[in-house]
């Protein structure tokens, strides 16, 4: 193919990885954990071949840190998320660099660096996502490496013992969130809607992959198959579970693609869906043959890519971000469920930036830098404000008091370390904690956070008692602690539904409340939890799966 000639500066990508590395790491070490980021971090200590609600390899990525560590702390718990993400730029400069030009590469590795939902979502916070990007890169990476030709003429396309290696990733993309099978399911549909590589189905490597495919999915599926294939239920419908039918709103359907517009940042989001729309309309004249065809911007240049590259990306980017737009038309969908496709669709909005970077350089520098220098004090000031309390009223650190704890939703972020502290100056609490078999609490993210806090002054079974348990349902085996005490903990605000408590009482002789522990923040009490002495365990509780 023809590629994009002007010179990348190899100095610049590494201070690009680098620096966005050390950004990464001060925000990975100063936020407080999220609660899906506790949950994950149970994971992390009940090693299982799979989950109910995810594949197994989030607990790899969440407990590298402080299995090697020894510590547990925000930092430890998102290691693996913070130097995954310097693996997947990597592999995301190459695939820019191999599809167009090392500008291009270089250019993506920018973008990517800036866009919040990225840093942040893929980069920083430990999830599911963390290995999914890796290896959804990786098999873009692939992908292009197999399909995308280096000179316009690809018609004797031969398949090759790359296709046996996708089986691999796309297994393990699949392994980490199970957005891996619209992957595969994407490829299929580029191999399909091209005809040179419809060659792929009658490949012995095909087989190969497929092989290779189903011993890689093995954990997910033995689990599974040993649960009712539970977890396939609570993604498929059990989550989507809510009464009536949700009906079609366009109107929530555009708040929601507001939304994704604003966590990618409308300086990237709105010159990404412009591209992507441009670019799927000069596909589909390309199918149709349309004989007033307009070119592509690099086309005058002699400078653009073969038209099977432009549908290799769409193909693996857009199925799943407009599958997941649409979504958000019925129902509430996350920021990180489209995200995937967002990523793969960057590569054709760093194609066309870098073309712009030859006539209108100092446009292409402004909007880059104008961006960094207006995300990094936004990013900043959140930082400070869940940390400190910047815009908290009352508050020690506070600039400029705009709202109350009460109605600061941020506040539910727990500071572990803070709360570790408080149980341990509790001489009722730590007394309790060692008379007891195992502490229980209301919400399966709270269980999270107290073994994060509770871990490391003792080590005893955290659980959660509730009809939405999770993991929980699975993990312990209740018949081992009957007869024996128990600690309850659990949020103020909670403790102020009696019934919650009440349903507790069946289950051991006596539940004495204990105290409460105040968390703080910037100097100003911001959060309670309230701990209860629980006797005698007498039966065990009932989940609803």
């Amino acid at each position: 193919m023809r590629t994009i000639h002007f010179k990348a500066d190899r100095r610049g990508l590494i201070v690009l990885l680098l620096g966005g590395l050390l950004v990464r790491l001060v925000i990975a070490t100063s936020l407080f954990p999220g609660f899906d980021e506790a949950y994950y971090y149970l994971y992390s200590r009940h090693l299982s071949w799979s989950y109910f609600d995810h594949p197994p390899l989030v607990a790899l990525s969440t407990g590298v840190g402080w299995w090697l560590t020894g510590i547990i702390s925000p930092l430890t718990i998102r290691l693996g998320a913070v130097f995954l993400y310097l693996g997947t730029l990597g592999l995301f400069y190459w695939t820019g660099k191999r599809l167009f030009s090392p500008a291009v590469g270089q250019m993506a590795v920018a973008i990517a660096t800036l866009i919040p939902l990225f840093t942040l979502g893929f980069g920083v916070l430990t999830s599911p996502d963390n290995s999914l990007i890796f290896f959804w890169t990786a098999t873009l990476a692939l992908a292009v490496w197999e399909f995308a030709p280096q000179s316009p003429q690809h018609a004797d396309y031969r398949p090759s013992w790359r296709l046996a290696l996708f089986g691999l990733t796309v297994g393990l993309a699949c392994l980490s969130k199970y957005h891996g099978f619209v992957l595969g399911l994407s490829l299929v549909g580029f191999c399909l809607t091209s005809r040179p590589y419809r060659r792929v189905f009658t490949s012995p490597w095909l087989a190969l992959a497929l092989l290779l495919f189903g011993l890689t999915l093995f954990p997910l599926l033995y689990w599974n198959a040993q649960h009712d294939w539970i977890s396939f239920q609570f993604q498929l419908s059990m989550r989507f579970d809510g009464g009536e039918p949700s009906r079609f709103s366009l109107l929530q359907l555009v708040g929601y693609w507001l939304i994704h517009i604003a966590y990618l940042f409308p300086a990237f989001g709105f010159p990404l869906w412009y591209v992507t729309t441009q670019q799927c309309w000069w596909q589909w004249q390309r199918w149709w043959r349309f004989p007033g065809r307009t070119q592509q911007p690099g086309e005058a240049l002699g400078q653009a890519a073969g038209p099977s590259t432009y549908a290799l990306l769409l193909w693996l980017s857009l199925p799943i971000t407009l599958g997941f737009t649409l979504l958000g038309g019925f129902q509430q969908i996350l920021p990180a469920w489209p995200a995937p496709g967002f990523w793969g669709l960057t590569l054709l909005l760093a194609e066309r930036a870098a073309l712009a970077q030859q006539t209108r350089p100092r446009l292409v520098r402004r909007w880059l830098w104008g961006s960094g220098w207006v995300l990094l004090p936004l990013l900043l000031l959140a930082l400070l404000h869940i940390t400190t309390g910047t815009f908290q009223k009352p508050g020690q650190y506070s600039l400029v008091g705009l709202m109350p704890p009460s109605q600061d939703a941020s506040i539910e972020l727990i500071n572990v370390q803070q709360l570790r502290q408080r149980i341990a100056q509790s001489p009722a609490i730590m007394a309790a904690l060692e008379q007891s078999a195992f502490v229980f609490t209301n919400e399966y993210y709270l269980g999270g956070y107290l073994a994060m806090a509770i871990h490391p002054l003792q080590a005893l079974p955290i659980t959660c008692f509730s009809q939405d348990p999770r993991g929980f349902a699975f993990w312990f085996d209740q018949s081992e602690w009957l007869g024996q005490n128990a600690l309850y903990a659990t949020l103020k605000r909670f403790d102020q539904q009696p019934t919650i408590a009440n349903d507790y009482r069946s289950q051991f002789e006596r539940l004495d409340y204990l105290g409460e522990v105040a968390l703080l923040r910037g100097g100003v009490e911001v959060e309670w939890m309230h701990f209860y002495r629980a006797s005698r365990f007498k039966q065990p509780y009932t989940y609803p799966y």
